[in-house]
């Protein structure tokens, strides 16, 4: 399938959350960022791929304590889910809560 299809981005992401979640912040953000110009570049900067990827890595630099970086991409999700699907949808109150 080769690097840059979705199906392997989304397998990258698993990826990424594992990286987090072990604690390995630097790894993980070097995936988050990859697929996020992936997906962008592939689908847009409005698919619902390519908001999921801002959202996880707003929520890996939160985890890092560094808030001015995380700020944006959140409030890019959040606007880019209420455009898209609208400020009743599960992803955008997901986005709200974050």
């Amino acid at each position: 399938l080769g690097p840059s299809h979705p199906s392997s981005l989304a397998a990258s992401n698993g990826l990424a959350h594992f990286l987090q979640a072990q604690g390995r912040l630097s790894e993980a953000e070097a995936l988050y960022r990859n697929i996020l110009e992936a997906f962008e570049r592939l689908l847009g900067p409005r698919s619902t791929e390519t908001l999921t990827a801002i959202n996880n890595l707003a929520a890996l630099l939160d985890d890092r304590g560094q808030l001015d970086e995380a700020e944006p991409l959140y409030r890019r999700a959040l606007a880019g889910c209420e455009e898209k699907l609208g400020p009743d949808h599960p992803s955008t109150i997901q986005s709200v809560s974050n």
